[in-house]
């Protein structure tokens, strides 16, 4: 009994250990200054599922240390709920995020985004238009594009003047400022500068962002369904490297819920069979004497 209250302890600190990357990527997230700082729905239920975990390892650990039965079960219950829950998550994730993806544009090193690319319970939530300027305001609050601004000095006076537009196109910029923070380049609009885009006179486009972009700073292309798609590439990048720890942290926790669950069996089995305070040998060899 007490072989088994060990190895079920140990696992459980095994848990407890793997509960820290697992609310760490929740942390990670909320933490991020970018789409998913305005789309709060999405790290809690990583959090939720991190700090649950470290509860129910304690909750394990408590049990094997002061051999509490009733607490061991109520562990085993509990883990199996929270692993269903944690695999749900990553197929969940996996699921809403397996459309959509940046396009190439010829003489840009950025990508481009389409919402038309993107389908789903994601592209619906986010979006759905009340939704949509929640997010749209928090990003403008966030200052999304505020980094976007570059100076080079000048080679022939030494003053710095904002970056040319090729230098621009040369740029690694992410999915909120390839889509938000400018307008498509189907646009065919003149760089001015990073956030100031002039359009070309005459010139007739069929994409509604280019009637939709604003050279007002605090308006920009927030309205445009470019700016929806790199919210939601942006939510993808995010949400697969967070899915790959979940699925390392589920087939961990996998493990040590089949050890804990074969060592609460084999305690049982003990208990059940040997009653506290007999000896097994004695119990096996009677004495020879009679009265």
């Amino acid at each position: 009994m007490r072989g088994s209250n060990s190895l079920i302890g140990i696992a459980n600190f095994i848990t407890f250990l793997l509960s820290i990357p697992l609310l760490g990527g929740g942390i990670w997230l909320s933490s991020r200054a970018n789409s998913t700082e305005c789309l709060r729905f999405l790290q809690w239920p990583v959090i939720i599922l991190g700090i649950s975990v470290m509860v129910i390892s304690l909750m394990g650990f408590a049990g094997s240390c002061y051999r509490l039965t009733w607490l061991l079960r109520l562990y085993l219950f509990a883990m199996f709920f929270v692993i269903a829950a944690l695999l749900f998550f990553v197929v969940f994730a996996f699921a809403v995020t397996d459309r959509g993806h940046g396009e190439v544009v010829m003489n840009r090193s950025f990508l481009e985004y389409q919402l038309s690319d993107y389908s789903g319970w994601l592209k619906r939530k986010v979006s759905d238009p009340g939704y949509w300027d929640k997010i749209s305001a928090c990003l403008r609050d966030a200052h999304a594009c505020g980094g976007m601004g570059r100076y080079v000095r000048d080679p022939t006076n030494g003053v710095l003047v904002p970056e040319s537009a090729d230098l621009f196109y040369q740029r690694n910029l992410s999915p909120i400022e390839s889509g938000c923070c400018k307008p498509p380049a189907s646009c065919g609009f003149t760089y001015m500068n990073e956030t100031l885009w002039n359009a070309v006179p005459g010139m007739i486009v069929n994409d509604l962002d280019c009637t939709r972009w604003s050279n007002d700073q605090q308006a920009l292309c927030y309205q445009c369904d470019s700016c929806k798609a790199g919210v939601l590439a942006s939510i993808k990048h995010s949400w697969r490297k967070v899915s790959v720890i979940n699925i390392v942290v589920l087939i961990l926790l996998v493990i040590v819920y089949a050890t804990g669950f074969s060592a609460y069996r084999n305690a049982k089995r003990i208990e059940n069979d040997e009653p506290f305070g007999v000896n097994r040998m004695t119990k096996a060899r009677p004495s020879r004497f009679h009265f």
